[in-house]
């Protein structure tokens, strides 16, 4: 057993006779700027989820965002909301590590998701890190390798990966998936690069029922529509369509043989995200790995640097490769500053 697998059941083994001994695994919330904080609160410590049992948010450090306005004005209003759920609000991430056994990292702003997770990590506390793992595939890459540095475990998810039908899709109920069609809303922000901010729940449904391995892709741009074409490793196709404006809808097609045309899941709720997190809490074991989380990345950074060229082809090895650059100098100054 390598050191990496060592250190996971150690920390397994601790995470779960403390919750033996304390009766309940205490969560901790970081970011009261988006929604999602108050509707797992809800979830969670409402006492009427059989699944949930076992587990309370316990405290929550609400700043998020001081750069996005829809983000930082829900502020006061989400502070209120979780603290009918018996949540404490407290005055730094320091202290809230102090009260947790494991965290949500739920800023809405992925520019400041490095900075916020490695104080997590640092402290060894597992984290769940909502979408978007981080605003640039450069930041996301420097986040994982600053988890994997800390030997903590950590994954990232849209909730749009585990709607019912597309984990059927993903693990070949209707056979295998041969090229898909998927679409949901994007909503540009200025601090994002395109998709990383909200388009990435389309992007992340296209993955999930593809799976990993593209390797090049382009793409097209309205002022109503976006459609990014990808091209896979043994020539599948899969397209991830940003309806920029339109209805706001999440869903698509995938084609296999068994089935021919089959509708691809859209929004069903929290409840099947939030039970693959706390098995995560748990058990240290991630149902989403680095690669694939990053592969996603990779994949919209390809498809903002195809929209550069006129919509020219772009590899994912190219587009992979400036990421990495990125992350370099973010984990170099990084070592510098903390």
């Amino acid at each position: 057993m390598n050191m990496k697998k060592l250190m996971t059941l150690a920390a397994s083994l601790l995470l779960a006779l403390g919750a033996m001994a304390q009766d309940v695994v205490k969560l901790g919330i970081i970011g009261l700027d988006t929604s999602h904080a108050v509707a797992f609160t809800k979830l969670i410590n409402s006492g009427a989820e059989e699944w949930a049992q076992g587990f309370k948010i316990v405290a929550a450090y609400p700043q998020g965002s001081q750069i996005i306005k829809s983000s930082y004005e829900r502020i006061p209003k989400y502070i209120e909301e979780v603290k009918k759920y018996d949540v404490e609000i407290v005055e730094s991430i320091a202290e809230l590590l102090e009260k947790v056994d494991c965290v949500f990292l739920e800023t809405n702003d992925g520019t400041i998701h490095l900075e916020q997770a490695a104080e997590v990590f640092k402290a060894g506390k597992r984290c769940f890190i909502d979408k978007p793992v981080a605003a640039t595939l450069g930041q996301a890459i420097a986040i994982y390798e600053l988890a994997e540095k800390y030997g903590v475990p950590t994954f990232s998810t849209s909730t749009l990966r585990f709607t019912p039908k597309n984990q059927e899709l993903r693990n070949g109920v209707y056979g295998p998936v041969l090229e898909a069609d998927c679409y949901s809303p994007h909503k540009a922000e200025p601090t994002h690069p395109d998709y990383g901010f909200y388009g990435i729940h389309g992007v992340e449904t296209l993955f999930t029922v593809m799976g990993p391995g593209c390797v090049s892709v382009s793409r097209v741009s309205t002022p109503k529509s976006h459609v990014c074409v990808g091209t896979w490793e043994n020539g599948r196709v899969g397209t991830f369509r940003a309806i920029v404006d339109g209805p706001q809808i999440y869903g698509g097609t995938a084609y296999t043989w068994k089935n021919k045309a089959v509708p691809v899941g859209g929004y069903v709720g929290y409840k099947d995200m939030l039970k693959e997190i706390l098995k995560f809490f748990q058990t240290g074991e991630v149902p989403v790995s680095k690669e694939e989380t990053l592969e996603i990345f990779t994949f919209m950074r390809a498809a903002n640097m195809s929209e550069a060229k006129g919509g020219k082809i772009v590899t994912m090895e190219e587009a992979w490769k400036s990421g990495q650059e990125e992350a370099k100098k973010l984990l170099k100054q990084y070592d510098k500053t903390k």
